[in-house]
């Protein structure tokens, strides 16, 4: 398995692909803070796997939007179509489908430590953390409040 930087994924995209339809795994480093806390910039890592006959709602899913960004979110919702969100966003993504998925994340690095996202610890921190978006929202934005009302 081979450690992708994030800043390579563009160019990198057809030998990923190609490693992915091989029915081998990569691993590497994803760049942003939507995924936030699970997964730390320039600290974590992920382990991209093709994709399963069947996603299910907590999966982990490297997607390309149609404006041809890649994204790796978790889904939220599976009907039709999928419905992706960050762990540390509060808006979902609506209306993903097989052809937008690419792979799905089978296990990430939390620095050096291996986690497996079959781990019932990990499941558990999917349910409370997605269940909980709604408490977590609320308290972010009157941090702000605060913040801006009472200065830092």
């Amino acid at each position: 398995m081979r450690e992708i930087h994030f800043e390579q994924l563009e160019s990198l995209m057809p030998l990923i692909r190609e490693g992915l339809n091989a029915g081998r795994s990569v691993r590497f480093s994803p760049r942003g803070i939507s995924m936030l806390p699970m997964l730390r910039q320039g600290i974590d890592s992920v382990v991209l796997s093709p994709l399963p006959e069947q996603l299910k709602k907590y999966d982990i899913l490297f997607y390309q939007r149609d404006n041809g960004k890649y994204i790796l979110h978790r889904i939220v919702e599976v009907g039709e179509t999928y419905t992706c969100m960050g762990d540390n966003q509060f808006v979902p993504e609506h209306g993903l489908t097989d052809v937008n998925a690419i792979a799905v994340v089978t296990a990430f690095y939390r620095g050096e430590r291996f986690c497996s996202v079959k781990s019932p610890i990990y499941r558990l921190y999917c349910v409370l953390w997605y269940r909980s978006r709604h408490l977590r929202h609320f308290w972010q934005r009157g941090i702000r409040w605060l913040r801006r009302h009472l200065g830092r």
